[in-house]
């Protein structure tokens, strides 16, 4: 090519495309989904919005009918009546070894569970699949007896072992592992096995690290899930020692007088760690909901 030409190409002038294949401009500078889901947002954040403001006012201006919309001012009493109380971080620190417990123990089980459904074919490993699954149909009042009956026989029932052994593995776990990892090529762990890798090492060495989604997702819905049940710690524990923090709050109220500014206050420290737990997973859970949440 010559400089001539070179410079011919240089100068001449840029042609438009057709009117047809230029892409149209936006009229508005957002998706016509967020008229809808902006109110949406909006109802879905009253509660909790409510409850925060909730948290700073007097128990007078709670009690008010037709309730206050605006707290009179920032009032802190509810957050000291609270953080006063003996036996509050015991009861913070039972949900956390309780939620920890059962992240990690999910995280370990669902996989070992979820890569034997994925990859291994064995004599009824459909028919346990959909057993598994049923269980999920089955609501927890109907089993909370049984459950009840065999943490007494194992002597575990008023301690944190009654909490922490039923949500050792959940079908949920198992199966959303499942899902996800039948969305990874099997070339992957075909090329390792040839390497001399054993299956055990294949699932933590290489599968695993491919599904941070997925487990990102199991460990904050078993958070969410463990952290905010009442049921269950209603009915297993006795004595406020081993309480949790949810079922701790339910100590502010009485029979003829409640501290409503202490039951905000405290709802809004628990829900803290929950909220910090999503938004830090949020990217990851819906990563995998979108990856490997239809595939079966």
């Amino acid at each position: 090519m010559t400089a001539t030409t070179t410079a011919a190409e240089t100068v001449r002038p840029h042609t438009a495309p057709p009117a047809e294949d230029r892409p149209r401009r936006r009229l508005l500078p957002f998706s016509p989904w967020h008229l809808l889901l902006a109110p949406l947002a909006v109802i879905f954040a009253l509660p909790l919005f409510w409850l925060l403001l909730s948290s700073v006012m007097t128990n007078a201006e709670i009690n008010k009918f037709p309730p206050a919309l605006w707290p009179s001012g920032i009032h802190l009493g509810g957050y000291r009546y609270v953080l006063g109380n003996a036996m509050f971080p015991r009861w913070f620190a039972n949900s956390l070894i309780v939620s920890a417990t059962a992240v990690v123990s999910n995280l370990v089980l669902g996989s070992l569970g979820g890569y034997a459904f994925a990859r291994m074919r064995f004599a009824g490993s459909r028919s346990l699949l959909v057993l598994m699954l049923a269980t999920t149909a089955v609501p927890f009042q109907l089993t909370m007896i049984p459950t009840f009956l065999v943490m007494k026989r194992l002597g575990l029932i008023d301690s944190l072992g009654a909490l922490i052994v039923p949500s050792l593995v959940t079908p949920f776990a198992v199966f959303l592992l499942r899902q996800f990892f039948l969305s990874l090529p099997r070339e992957l762990e075909e090329a390792a096995w040839i390497d001399g890798c054993s299956r055990l090492r294949v699932l933590f060495r290489i599968v695993l690290p491919l599904s941070r989604p997925a487990l990102s997702t199991v460990a904050v819905l078993t958070f969410l899930t463990t952290w905010n049940d009442l049921t269950w710690p209603l009915i297993a524990i006795n004595h406020d020692t081993q309480y949790t923090l949810q079922l701790g709050l339910t100590t502010f109220q009485g029979l003829h007088h409640t501290q409503w500014a202490a039951v905000m206050a405290g709802n809004v420290i628990t829900v803290l760690p929950v909220l910090l737990a999503f938004l830090g997973a949020q990217k990851s859970f819906i990563q995998s909901i979108t990856s490997s949440g239809l595939k079966g």
